[in-house]
């Protein structure tokens, strides 16, 4: 028999908590990832890595959150520990992925494109797989239409919260694209939710796993832990919090001052840039010839 599913049990608490995870992982993962565009010189595998880490344990560990306050009438709902970790690792790869492709060949054009689509499909992956994990008397269905919306979300938010974090102009688009990235989320979430029917057996066969308070709780201390450190490192690093720019590195030449070369490379650029026929001309040597009187 089919079976009424709740997903606000304690009403609006779970929601409210799981989109300010996706909000904090968001802009935590994006500011990383887009280190390399505003501080010269940065360690890009390694920052692009720690974002689509930070990404991917916010994208987690919202939708258990979420799922806390899941509950289907008439049956008990347990958690798979393997496909519930597994879910977590389709997350940090496709991901990451996505994130290591805009971070490589820009924010723009085919790279955003391919990189917010693998993203988002990491989210839904994550998702439907976590899903996947839960044991219960009983089965579930999905409508498909609404399956793919959900998928279209993701994609489609995944690749504005890219593009907004991509343009790297200070604090108030990094926020922007934080709250894109966990309308993505949730919103995939609750849309996929909606496309769940749950047909309840009636059996008295017990539910194979771990109740949500039992395996959700503590395996959610890893990604909390990832996050709390990319967090020190936002806050310790104001150049990736207001998004600004390192200067240029510059050339040190012995013995000539750094003032001089200030000036010889603003001259040399100031001279490169005026244009060609209304520059001054440049003589060589004057021949200088005199005259001597001839006598007659």
């Amino acid at each position: 028999m089919q079976s009424t599913v709740d997903g606000f049990s304690y009403g609006m608490v779970t929601p409210m908590v799981a989109f300010l995870m996706a909000c904090l992982g968001g802009a935590l993962g994006l500011r990383c990832a887009t280190r390399p565009l505003v501080v010269a010189r940065s360690w890009r595998p390694g920052w692009l890595a720690l974002g689509a880490a930070a990404i991917a344990a916010g994208i987690w560990t919202m939708h258990f959150i979420a799922m806390m306050g899941f509950t289907i009438e008439g049956t008990p709902i347990h958690y798979d520990r393997v496909m519930t970790l597994a879910s977590l690792g389709v997350a940090l790869v496709m991901v990451g992925i996505g994130i290591f492709i805009v971070g490589y060949r820009g924010a723009t054009g085919t790279p955003l494109f391919t990189g917010g689509t693998i993203t988002g499909l990491g989210i839904a992956s994550m998702h439907y797989l976590g899903m996947a994990s839960m044991s219960l008397d009983g089965t579930l269905e999905y409508d498909t239409l609404t399956v793919a919306a959900s998928v279209a979300i993701a994609m489609v938010a995944a690749t504005a919260a890219l593009w907004a974090a991509g343009q790297a102009k200070g604090f108030l688009w990094s926020v922007g694209a934080s709250l894109v990235m966990g309308l993505a989320v949730t919103g995939m979430h609750y849309t996929g939710m909606a496309a769940l029917e749950v047909h309840v057996h009636g059996t008295a066969a017990p539910a194979q796993g771990e109740s949500a308070a039992s395996l959700l709780a503590p395996m959610m201390l890893g990604p909390l832990v990832l996050l709390v450190l990319a967090g020190v490192v936002v806050i310790f690093d104001p150049l990736l919090v207001m998004g600004r720019r390192s200067p240029a590195p510059t050339e040190h030449k012995p013995g000539v001052p750094a003032h001089h070369r200030h000036h010889s490379s603003s001259a040399s650029a100031a001279s490169s840039s005026f244009p060609a026929r209304l520059r001054p001309r440049t003589r060589g040597p004057v021949e200088h010839r005199s005259r001597t009187s001839q006598k007659r």
